[in-house]
């Protein structure tokens, strides 16, 4: 498996003072191949007058790829001109990763428990913005969130991927969400190659705060928390998955940490969970 680093491990991906260019400088220097970028950080760049195309030639120098960007918002439960919206909104996105080299971009579920849950609905919009990613040239796979009141389970994501009917669906794989939104792990194994899109890669708390109440900022470094990563690391690559894993943190404690020093932790952690599960 490849080992990629997301950027909202080095900080709040929202926040415009942290330098994209540092964290692909970093990222490359601590030994990652791959880097997950975020929608928001695309933007600040663009908006300082800066073009993608530079931003593309900044990693290919540092020899970096981009398997996926964070994330399309708002197109599966939104009605009417919103929805409208939503898809233009999709296409610019989509249309940043594309100009990053990204072939895949992560599309979240609802935030708000105010839409009403609809699996024929979900899949429905899930098709059709794979048919908008086949004309554009990228890929949007099914993310489920653990902590949000829609779209919290890995069965439900694989559901709805399985339902659109579409021959990229694909989900985006995350142990912490499959702890907090109680999934568990047994899933994995079963999973078929091709709808296993991406896997993000962290660890969690067992008790402090309480499982269902925990937030992505504490998820810990892999092998510091109590999720079974070797035995799900295991069950992957039993499926064929060969793919990046994302190390995606939001801790704020390590945010605080020298970048340097938080990412050769993770780096060095995601190092010895791979190595545990003979992958390394």
């Amino acid at each position: 498996m490849q080992l990629c680093v997301n950027t909202s491990t080095f900080g709040n991906p929202s926040d415009p003072s942290l330098c994209v260019t540092e964290k692909i400088r970093v990222a490359a220097a601590v030994g990652f191949t791959h880097i997950e970028l975020w929608n928001d950080e695309l933007t600040t760049w663009t908006d300082s007058g800066r073009s993608l195309a530079e931003l593309r030639a900044i990693l290919d120098d540092a020899g970096l790829q981009v398997p996926s960007v964070i994330s399309l918002r708002h197109w599966m439960e939104t009605e009417g001109s919103a929805y409208a919206a939503a898809i233009e909104d999709t296409k610019r996105r989509m249309d940043q990763a594309i100009a990053v080299g990204a072939p895949a971009i992560v599309a979240s579920p609802p935030f708000s428990g105010d839409w009403h849950y609809d699996l024929d609905q979900a899949a429905a919009r899930y098709h059709n913005i794979l048919e908008l990613g086949d004309q554009m040239g990228i890929v949007p796979m099914m993310e489920f969130l653990g902590f949000v009141p829609t779209i919290y389970l890995l069965e439900q994501a694989y559901a709805i991927a399985e339902l659109a009917d579409h021959a990229d669906a694909c989900i985006v794989l995350d142990p912490f969400h499959m702890w907090r939104g109680g999934s568990g792990f047994g899933l994995v194994r079963h999973l078929p190659r091709r709808y296993v899109g991406i896997c993000h890669f962290n660890d969690a708390p067992a008790n402090h705060p309480p499982r269902f109440e925990q937030s992505d900022a504490d998820r810990v470094y892999p092998g510091d928390g109590c999720l079974p990563l070797v035995q799900m690391l295991r069950d992957l690559a039993g499926t064929g998955y060969d793919g990046p894993l994302s190390l995606e943190l939001f801790n704020p404690s390590y945010w605080a940490l020298p970048i340097e020093e938080n990412l050769h932790r993770g780096m060095a952690t995601m190092r010895a969970v791979m190595t545990e599960a003979g992958l390394l």
